[in-house]
């Protein structure tokens, strides 16, 4: 899959609450590219570029999928996928240049739900994935995990796009709304004040995020000026770290 690989135009966005992915490939432009895509698509999508970044990512929020590749230095996609078959059954589509039949069925035997060889056509990856949501849809009962992003005493809902802290409302603006929810979108990770502006209905010139982002400190931070969830990061932008 590569930059040229992509069709140009994205399929329409799939209906009712967004899946949300969570991509972990240390290839970081196939990666990125895989993000973009199926953001696209309409998915709602985290990366992590090794095991242990995406143990972190799998210890704070509820993804519906992983697509894992196999070859990754340290712990393998095979080896991660059969520590978290111990305790989990979110389903797991491997990635992998290794074509064989044997590695194939290696995926499959350590509890890997699908398994997709590289080179490959970014639209089969879309049909594989929804296949997946279907059959665990209705396996469980058609129900999908609340979007619900954890930090200290907050909780915010993607989808009604509302903070609460002990379970009370907490009030925010349509600019502070669409910060949070671009920042929670991508839990972990830098958001750029370009992209963050661009992206976001009611932030404004990119020089109005950091003006955004102070008022929303004070309304989550217990120092405004030493944040422990709405980070800065120095070179990249905004993040939020969850607990």
């Amino acid at each position: 899959m590569s930059a040229s690989d992509m069709p140009q135009d994205s399929q329409e966005a799939m209906p009712g609450t967004q899946p949300h992915i969570l991509v972990v490939d240390d290839d970081n432009r196939l990666r990125d590219l895989l993000g973009r895509y199926l953001a696209e698509q309409g998915f709602r999508v985290s990366t992590a570029n090794d095991a242990g970044e995406a143990r972190n990512r799998l210890a704070n929020f509820t993804f519906d999928l992983l697509i894992l590749d196999i070859m990754m230095p340290g712990e393998t996609g095979l080896q991660l996928t059969s520590s978290l078959r111990r305790d989990s059954n979110v389903p797991i589509l491997l990635l992998t240049a290794m074509s064989e039949s044997n590695d194939r069925i290696n995926g499959l035997e350590v509890g890997a739900d699908d398994y997709l060889p590289k080179p490959f056509e970014p639209r089969e990856l879309v049909l594989r994935i929804q296949a997946i949501l279907k059959r665990t849809r209705n396996e469980a009962g058609d129900r999908l995990p609340s979007q619900m992003v954890k930090f200290g005493d907050f909780i915010f809902d993607l989808e009604r796009r509302r903070l609460t802290r002990h379970g009370e409302p907490v009030y925010l603006t349509e600019a502070e709304i669409d910060l949070l929810a671009q920042l929670a979108s991508h839990p972990g990770e830098p958001r750029s004040r370009e992209e963050l502006s661009e992206q976001g209905d009611d932030l404004g010139a990119s020089r109005m995020i950091d003006i955004q982002m102070t008022r929303l400190r004070k309304k989550i931070e217990s120092d405004p000026k030493f944040p422990r969830y709405l980070q800065t990061v120095r070179g990249r932008g905004y993040a939020l770290q969850p607990d």
